[in-house]
């Protein structure tokens, strides 16, 4: 129940109005004693004969009738059109209603914006039991190093251009959320494959049998190489719904991570200054960083017993 800022009553103090006056005592004096009119006073005791205690609850402000209010057909007609994605000023001239009527029709659907005609589903979150259970794997193509570039300067006439790209292939266990990651020359089958394979023996040496993985569609994870490669380690290959991105936002986010703390923390002179970063990053990040999913503990600690205090760091 909202009160109002400036009410002088509450349902307590006008229960306490209506028990006085029943009681027998003058309206006057029960008006005076609470600071309102006599007009308030019978007001309230009149609601509570007629609805009980519930009459004592503050209503509505609506009007009980609104003659000049848009009838519910053309309401239906400016909600249709709505969803047709027209803007309120091509309704407003369709249905010749005013372009505040159009809008403030549109705004109590919830569609003020165009992009709540179409709102995305909500976020379904899982996480697997075991480290293994699921690894998500996905590439992330950054440009080359020539000079420090304008993230840094500020200043896009002096980007390099031509020099060519890099490839980030990470792999994060669902459950613990190690993380294994390379930068490699490009994103094709045997190059994908040969990362896998040393990913899953970084996470064997870890304790982790990687029993599942998690990919996009792209041409080397669906190649016939990567799909032998599951086969002979008995590990079942799942793929996210085409164009779906979030379908595999474990890897989206700790790509999201990984960019802004390490290859866009600081200002890198070349790619190799760059990527001889990462091996201490990657370090931080799985032996020394809180994970929120973890309560605040780092990923490693997932795969040790709770009092091991020594062993996080080995």
């Amino acid at each position: 129940m909202d009160i109002h800022k400036n009410a002088r009553t509450t349902p307590h103090s006008r229960a306490e109005i209506v028990r006085r006056v029943l009681k027998g005592e003058p309206v006057a004096a029960v008006a005076a004693a609470f600071g309102v009119s006599e007009r308030t006073v019978r007001k309230w005791v009149a609601r509570y004969l007629a609805d009980g205690a519930a009459g004592l609850e503050d209503r509505s402000c609506q009007p009980h009738h609104s003659p000049a209010a848009t009838v519910p057909a053309l309401r239906s007609v400016v909600e249709q059109l709505r969803e047709q994605r027209w803007v309120v000023a091509e309704i407003a001239a369709a249905v010749r209603l005013s372009a505040s009527t159009v809008a403030r029709i549109v705004r109590r659907r919830g569609w003020a914006r165009l992009r709540n005609l179409n709102p995305a589903p909500p976020v379904q979150r899982y996480q697997w039991a075991r480290p293994g259970d699921m690894v998500h794997v996905d590439i992330k193509k950054l440009g080359k190093i020539g000079r420090i570039g304008h993230r840094i300067t500020g200043d896009r006439r002096t980007r390099v251009r031509g020099i060519g790209w890099e490839f980030v292939h990470v792999a994060v266990d669902d459950a613990s959320r190690l993380a294994y990651v390379e930068v490699l020359s490009d994103e094709g089958a045997v190059t994908t494959t040969k990362f896998m394979w040393r990913a899953l023996a970084w996470f064997r040496r870890h304790g982790i049998r990687v029993r599942r993985i998690l990919s996009d569609n792209g041409p080397a994870y669906v190649s016939d190489r990567f799909a032998g490669l599951c086969r002979s380690g008995h590990i079942r290959h799942r793929r996210t719904r085409p164009y779906t991105p979030r379908t595999n936002g474990m890897a989206e986010r700790f790509i999201q991570t990984l960019l802004r703390e390490w290859a866009y923390r600081r200002p890198y002179a070349s790619s190799g200054e760059r990527r001889d970063a990462l091996l201490a990053w990657l370090y931080f990040y799985n032996h020394a960083r809180g994970h929120s999913a973890l309560h605040g503990r780092p990923p490693i600690t997932a795969l040790l017993p709770t009092n091991n205090v020594v062993a996080v760091h080995i």
